[in-house]
């Protein structure tokens, strides 16, 4: 099976769809976003009502606490309602600020807003984000 190297959990791993989707949004966080690596990680385990669960991403602010969440998907999967659901459960945990949901074709950007999520216009850096928090 082909592979393909996490940065954030410096291995290499198998090269699935939603994986190389997990490995271009770690790009773009890194690039457009401008998060350091090191505020970043990949396939985070928590539980929810005693139930384990994995993030694919999340970003931490410089206080080691959740900032963001991102949710990746295959590129054929559309982001529609369950992903949502699926994002917010894990909010119920985490407790981010932002929200990203993607499947390589389309992404979508929330921001929290007092008890609820909105879209974000544009992509914020890192350092917009932690302003935000």
């Amino acid at each position: 099976m082909n592979q393909i190297w996490d940065p954030l959990r410096r291995k290499n791993v198998a090269l699935t769809p939603e994986e190389q989707v997990r490995q271009w949004f770690i790009g773009v966080l890194r690039d457009s976003f401008k998060v350091p690596l090191h505020m970043m990680g990949s396939e985070v385990s928590f539980e929810f009502g005693n139930k384990p669960y994995r993030a694919d991403i999340v970003v931490f602010s410089r206080s080691g606490s959740p900032l963001a969440v991102v949710e990746c998907k295959r590129p054929e999967v559309k982001i529609d309602e369950s992903v949502v659901r699926q994002a917010m459960r894990y909010n119920a945990v985490l407790d981010v600020k932002f929200i990203f949901l993607t499947n390589g074709n389309n992404t979508y950007l929330y921001v929290r807003e007092g008890e609820t999520f909105v879209p974000l216009s544009s992509v914020p850096t890192f350092e917009e984000m932690l302003c935000r928090q």
